[in-house]
């Protein structure tokens, strides 16, 4: 097909999946899966019209990858507006935290003896599918800043923080693989102190600091020369900067982008303490307080419609990127499918689905006071998709290969692609059948 050929196939597809949106959504797939089926369907196996294959185009790959799961942090982050004391967060830390570990434990363990891979290649399968998605998770994550749903606050708020969280367990197994699965005390002090400890604390701590100071400036700034201009590249920039800084001071790239959406976010509520307006709800998310007609907010020199503006834009703009990203990336996961099938994953999937991920929710979860039932929807609800692509194109670029490399890639892709199926057909009903008991 012709360069004109395929920008009118991408225009079409955008077209029909846009003006089809309400019957799309009554369908059982959801939107990512036929995303998925229309990559199969361009790939290899049936018209035989693409070929990609993110081994051979790992570079690549990663960087794109990184900035679909940066924006998609980022926006993950800005939405969440409890305040970091809410035993909200409770959930989320424990899923990011200890359940992954249990997770990565699991997977190692289960990798070893059902694929005969290494340690250290059993342990990376295991980082690469520990992580549920942030792009992918926007199925079940909070919709809006007033959004205060608890099952969907965990998986939000565990996406938001499992990707920085497993990373540097990765970089562990490279370490493992490059020394022949044995590695030295200083190796190991390092690997804790540095790509873990200080990746994850210092990751948290950049981009919080950066979103909450360009936060607060951004909306100075534009109250003081009355500026309703769109403010998109704000977004980006922070995005950027929080990330870049980051991964320049050896911190975590991922979890500074999204702290720096709560650290924005935590800006735009302090504006709205500082700057109470008795007309309006107190705890209204600023954004929803802006008139439609952004001229409106030149009349009223007022910090709250410059942030509400400033959030507003910035989550438009994310959103956009997002699915952009997703559309992309999942297309091009359903054309590298056909390169990397292998049917050993279809127990280890079970495996992973079934028993290792709600294991470790209820395990992490044996002494809250969620309910049973939203207990065991967590332990289901653990998309992999997007977040899992990066790492296995991150450790081709870093130094894994050989056969074994290639076994990891090949199981880890057909898990995801079975995940993003059927996690994605079963988060409707699953939803809606919540949705009933509670209001019983």
């Amino acid at each position: 097909m012709s360069y004109l050929a395929w920008t009118a196939a991408t225009g079409g597809l955008l077209l029909l999946m846009s003006l089809f949106s309400g019957w799309i959504s009554r369908v059982p797939v959801p939107v990512f899966g036929l995303y998925l089926l229309v990559g199969v369907l361009c790939g290899p196996w049936v018209l035989d019209i693409l070929h990609i294959d993110i081994v051979a185009h790992a570079p690549l790959v990663s960087r794109i990858t990184e900035i679909a799961m940066a924006a998609s942090l980022f926006i993950t982050g800005l939405k969440i507006r409890l305040p970091l004391n809410s035993p909200y967060w409770k959930m989320g830390i424990k899923l990011a935290l200890p359940a992954m570990l249990l997770t990565i434990a699991a997977i190692m363990l289960v990798s070893h003896y059902l694929a005969g891979l290494s340690w250290s290649l059993s342990l990376a399968l295991a980082a690469i599918l520990a992580p549920t998605d942030p792009v992918l998770a926007s199925l079940v994550s909070i919709n809006d800043a007033q959004d205060d749903d608890r099952l969907r606050f965990a998986l939000s708020s565990e996406a938001g923080m499992n990707d920085g969280t497993a990373l540097p367990f990765l970089m562990l197994a490279l370490l493992l693989y490059k020394s022949g699965d044995t590695i030295d005390s200083g190796e190991l002090l390092r690997w804790f102190s540095v790509d873990l400890l200080w990746a994850l604390i210092g990751g948290l701590a950049i981009g919080f600091a950066l979103g909450r100071l360009i936060g607060i400036l951004a909306t100075r700034s534009r109250s003081v020369q009355g500026v309703v201009a769109p403010s998109d590249f704000i977004a980006l920039a922070l995005i950027c900067l929080s990330f870049s800084l980051a991964l320049a001071l050896s911190a975590s790239g991922f979890l500074a982008a999204f702290a720096a959406g709560v650290g924005m976010r935590s800006a735009e509520v302090s504006t709205q303490k500082r700057y109470p307006d008795k007309r309006t709800e107190d705890d209204l998310p600023a954004e929803m307080l802006v008139n439609p007609h952004r001229r409106h907010a030149l009349n009223e020199r007022n910090p709250v419609k410059s942030v509400g503006l400033l959030i507003g834009d910035a989550l438009s703009f994310g959103d956009t990127v997002e699915r952009i990203f997703a559309a992309v990336l999942v297309i091009v996961l359903g054309v590298t499918l056909a390169q990397h099938w292998d049917t050993r994953a279809l127990l280890l999937a079970a495996i992973i689905f079934f028993v290792i991920r709600p294991l470790a929710v209820l395990i992490v979860s044996w002494r809250s006071k969620s309910p049973l039932l939203q207990r065991i929807f967590v332990g289901w609800l653990g998309i992999r998709g997007i977040g899992s692509l990066n790492y296995i194109a991150w450790a081709w670029v870093h130094g894994f290969q050989g056969d074994g490399m290639n076994t990891v890639t090949n199981l880890a892709i057909t898990v995801v692609t079975i995940s993003v199926l059927v996690h994605g057909i079963t988060v409707t009903p699953l939803i809606r059948y919540r949705d009933k008991k509670t209001q019983l």
